[in-house]
């Protein structure tokens, strides 16, 4: 009995680049496979934003159970850890319903810190944080990141040079721990893992994805995008700071007349292909994705998550 009772809960992810077709990937398994869907996404976690962020619709939504989506107003914040938060207690319900939860989305930071935990760093500290960033503009665009590659080059390896946010956290965590930042998370990599995990990722060539992302942006137009912005402007405005993410701001950029229609369509198309290309970048570096024909046709994709579900 001691030994069921700790045995690690079976979860399946599906990640992967914005328009790859994850959800419908998730969708096709549930035909085959007693699952319930929760949503990886930064964005759906937002009511209202429902064409922008491609959420599943309320069809697939009652064809199989989704959570985490809808969960906050448009003018409210939601961190990392609060999805973590969330999304647990999610996963031992829907294990004990004696159905497999199903972890899908982009947003690559929330599948990692909800498979593996956040790793235990120091608060913030306000006042050191607005040095660093005081020091950022006296020094020059760059010069943190110079002082992080020299205090932690690890940690600046793993930080893009323009990610301010990011390398203040790093050299604020050095500071405050008197530790390397990159020691930190590289010791809480080998923590031990809540679950036991697949990962599959639709498998498109570059070309062919991109093709579909801009297939989509059409579609969200169509479907009345300009239209969901126009109505978080009205009861909110332009400032909304769900309104800054890709797909929003170029409608409410043609919405305060900046650009023309086809400039926004073009943007969008254009600013998500380059969003995908990153989420490309970090998801190829997890070696443990099984990148998978999305058609299923093979039948091998659910071969293998009933062999995984079996051992």
């Amino acid at each position: 009995m001691v030994q069921e009772a700790t045995k690690q809960i079976p979860v399946i992810v599906i990640c992967g680049p914005t328009g790859s077709g994850k959800t419908a990937l998730a969708l096709a398994l549930a035909e085959q496979i007693p699952l319930e869907i929760i949503s990886a996404d930064s964005r759906q976690v937002y009511r209202r934003m429902d064409i922008g962020t491609a959420k599943a619709t309320s069809q697939e939504q009652a064809a199989v159970s989704h959570h985490m989506i809808d969960l906050i107003d448009p003018d409210q914040s939601f961190s990392v850890a609060e999805f973590v938060d969330r999304a647990r207690p999610l996963i031992q319900k829907i294990s004990a319903r004696g159905k497999t939860p199903c972890i899908v989305g982009g947003t690559g930071l929330y599948i990692r810190a909800l498979l593996g935990g956040l790793a235990r760093l120091p608060d913030g500290n306000p006042e050191l944080r607005k040095q660093l960033h005081l020091r950022e503009q006296i020094g020059g665009t760059g010069s943190l990141f110079r002082e992080l590659q020299q205090v932690d080059p690890a940690a600046a390896e793993s930080i893009h040079p323009n990610n301010t946010i990011r390398i203040v956290r790093a050299l604020e965590v050095c500071a405050i721990s008197g530790r390397k930042f990159s020691e930190l998370k590289s010791e809480h990599r080998f923590a031990e893992q809540p679950y036991r995990v697949i990962k599959l990722a639709p498998d498109f060539l570059r070309d062919e994805l991109y093709a579909r992302i801009n297939q989509r942006t059409e579609q969200m137009i169509s479907a009345g995008l300009v239209n969901e912005v126009k109505g978080l402007v009205e009861d909110y405005s332009f400032d909304l700071k769900a309104l800054q993410t890709l797909g929003y701001r170029e409608v409410v950029r043609y919405l305060k007349a900046e650009i023309s229609a086809e400039q926004m369509l073009d943007d969008i198309q254009k600013y998500t292909r380059q969003y995908a290309k990153r989420q490309m970048t970090w998801f190829r570096k997890e070696e443990e994705i099984i990148w998978v024909d999305s058609s299923m046709k093979s039948g091998k994709v659910v071969q293998s998550i009933e062999n995984f579900l079996l051992y």
